[in-house]
């Protein structure tokens, strides 16, 4: 049992409907929660749990919800982001995965931090997210929304795929590949920093566009203004592909389009860390030396 010692006047909380999200896969998640819903109620606020893969569930409560917890890994962040972004709910993760370049806090320290956060004593950071439209025919068929990118691809055959790509309207090239890449800032330290993009700061607001072995046509990633649309005709004889944030997957066929943009709706992750955190947590993610030499 976690207890909350010295519990604030609950009419002074940040903070009153709470959701606590666990990893349906790792125990230790489901335990967490269980601790931490307690806590939370501790506190004086209201709190209730949820599998984070349940997300008709979880659609149920976001209109009285303040704030938004995820135990697990970015996945389960990126999934929370999805299903948060268009009702302006803040995020806050416990790192319970690898990486954890989304999450704020680890493990151990979730009571502290979380009375913190509670307390007020936090700042909100807005993360870009892109928007995708999937058009056959001249229709569109469907919409996405992605955190960290959307990715347009090869199937499981290995051939290339041509994709002529537009920006505003422009012809820019096409793409003789193995699929190309929309990343987002956040995005930049995912899928497109493994394909060789440039890591950018989490507040930019741009896109990148990197494609993944090209095969004599242009193989550079390029950084894009926030306001542009990317419009991608998929030229292929078997099916491709159409993926955002790595978690869903969609079929695509010859001529199909793909129109993307910014998203209308923006990300809202609570931080307890300086501004200045993203550096650092770059260079302890990635195992690089923080050591300054004399």
């Amino acid at each position: 049992m976690i207890n909350s010692p010295d519990s604030p006047d609950p009419a002074q909380l940040a903070f009153c409907n709470v959701g606590v999200l666990y990893h349906p896969k790792l125990a230790e998640s489901r335990v967490m929660a269980a601790e931490m819903l307690e806590y939370i109620e501790g506190l004086g606020a209201s709190a209730w749990v949820r599998s984070g893969w349940n997300g008709e569930s979880i659609k149920e409560h976001l209109t009285k919800l303040d704030l938004l917890i995820t135990l697990g890994g970015d996945g389960s962040l990126l999934r929370a982001a999805r299903l948060t972004a268009r009702h302006n709910i803040p995020l806050l993760g416990i790192n319970m995965g690898r990486l954890g370049f989304l999450a704020e806090i680890q493990p151990a320290e979730w009571p502290d931090r979380i009375r913190q956060a509670f307390l007020g004593d936090y700042w909100v950071e807005e993360r870009m997210m892109v928007h995708a439209k999937h058009c056959r025919d001249g229709e569109a068929i469907n919409v996405y929304e992605a955190l960290n990118e959307i990715v347009i691809s090869r199937g499981h055959l290995p051939r290339v795929v041509r994709l002529d790509t537009y920006i505003d309207g422009g012809f820019l090239t096409t793409y003789t590949a193995d699929g190309l890449i929309i990343a987002t800032a956040t995005g930049s330290t995912a899928y497109a920093l493994a394909a060789g993009g440039p890591i950018l700061p989490p507040e930019l607001e741009n896109f990148l566009l990197i494609p993944l072995a090209a095969h004599l046509s242009l193989d550079r990633a390029l950084v894009l203004s926030s306001g542009v649309t990317v419009r991608v005709r998929v030229s292929t004889d078997h099916t491709a592909i159409l993926t955002g944030d790595g978690q869903f997957e969609i079929e695509l066929v010859d001529g199909d389009e793909i129109v993307m943009n910014a998203s209308p709706s923006v990300v809202r992750f609570l931080r307890l860390q300086e501004k200045n955190y993203f550096y650092r947590t770059l260079m302890r993610r990635l195992g690089w030396p923080q050591t300054k030499k004399r």
